[in-house]
């Protein structure tokens, strides 16, 4: 399935909506194993032609990674230094909400403001405030189980490669499942959030739901976006800057192209503390 630069055409929609009326969750399509590359396209031209918001918001999140560090290193703890690392990217969707919205202005044809992500950030508090608590009880179980892991790391000394094979299996596939948790849930939801009238529940259902039926393509998608920050964190945080705003344009093409939202309102467009019809 090949959709017209990642955008889905759809009826214009007014007036109330009854909600027993709505799908349970949102209709997805079958992706092609190209479209991973057609999201990250489409998100460097949003990059390209918002470059100030977009790396703004890079360079903010480049602060909170340094910022991160420092704490890790004034407390003298590489496992409190991995465990924050692990939170921040637990939580990077919530955070990642304003670069959706750069985006989103892009696309209704306006000049993006950052003073308007703020706004929009603000109008879907409950709804990410509702998606971070869900993040953070998966994350506080995922740091209980890894605890838990510890009983598979040698009791030696200075243990060999061979005996440290156990421990770094168990640890890997418990990550593994966490991390793919998170993903399923958050791949799709927080965009849908922003852009229609949906309840956490209906988008985190969207979310695993395409997930879960595009699961060779997502699961290059995953890699990608692991591929990205794995380079940040090589280049001393500072190649977030850029990868973070790229990937959370090419996130919000993701969502449009994937999911079928027409049965949902559109939220209003903001106009300086007013709302208007988009």
């Amino acid at each position: 399935m090949r959709v017209r630069e990642g955008v889905v055409n759809e009826k214009h929609r007014t007036g109330p909506v009854d909600p027993a009326a709505l799908p349970f969750a949102a209709p997805c399509r079958i992706l092609t194993w190209e479209a991973p590359w057609r999201w990250l396209r489409l998100g460097w031209q949003d990059l390209r032609r918002a470059p100030r918001q977009s790396l703004t918001y890079g360079a903010v999140m480049v602060a909170l990674s340094y910022a991160i560090s420092l704490l890790a290193v004034w407390f003298g703890d590489l496992a409190f230094l991995l465990s924050l690392i692990s939170g921040f990217i637990f939580l990077g969707p919530v955070l990642a909400i304003g670069l959706y919205s750069i985006s989103r202005q892009l696309q209704l044809g306006r000049e993006p403001e950052l003073g308007y992500c703020l706004r929009e950030g603000w109008r879907h508090l409950g709804n990410e405030l509702v998606f971070a608590v869900i993040l953070l009880v998966v994350f506080l179980v995922w740091a209980r189980a890894a605890s838990m892991v510890h009983v598979f790391f040698p009791m030696e000394a200075r243990p060999e490669l061979a005996d440290l094979v156990p421990f770094l299996g168990v640890g890997t596939l418990v990550g593994a499942i966490f991390s793919a948790v998170v993903f399923c849930a958050s791949a799709l939801s927080l965009p849908m959030i922003m852009d229609r009238k949906a309840d956490v529940v209906t988008a985190v259902v969207s979310s695993v739901n395409a997930v879960l039926r595009n699961k060779w393509v997502m699961l290059e998608w995953a890699v990608i976006i692991l591929g990205a920050v794995l380079l940040g964190f090589a280049t001393a945080f500072l190649g977030l800057a850029v990868l973070l705003p790229l990937i959370g344009h090419a996130t919000w093409h993701a969502y449009q192209e994937t999911l079928d939202t027409s049965a949902w309102q559109r939220h209003e467009v903001l106009t300086g503390g007013v709302s208007s019809g988009a």
